[in-house]
């Protein structure tokens, strides 16, 4: 069985699990599969947007994509998530991820 399915069988019996669900998007992006990337990452922040790890991943798969705004909005939503949750090493790299955007821009 490959990771994917794997990965697949654990949010079955769990689908609520934000870990498992920011694998399951990470794999996709590993394997090229960037819609279904795409799709998995947003769907993440939308229904845990508290999880902070994905904000960053997911403006990384836009500028991929050339979507440089919706990379800024995700950046700039990161932060905000991370300061809230005190997570400040998170809220840094998410900063220095928009400074760059905004440098390449």
């Amino acid at each position: 069985m490959d990771r994917l399915a794997i990965l697949k069988e654990y949010l079955r019996d769990d689908p609520e699990d934000a870990f498992t669900r920011f694998a399951i998007a990470s794999e996709y992006r590993k394997l090229g599969d960037l819609q279904a990337a795409l799709e998995a990452f947003e769907g993440l922040v939308r229904d845990q947007p508290g999880y902070v790890g994905t904000y960053y991943h997911l403006a990384a798969l836009y500028r991929e994509l050339d979507r440089g705004e919706d990379a800024r909005r995700t950046y700039q939503a990161g932060i905000k998530t991370a300061a809230a949750a005190g997570d400040r090493h998170a809220e840094s790299e998410l900063r220095s991820a928009l400074l760059e955007l905004d440098i390449d821009f």
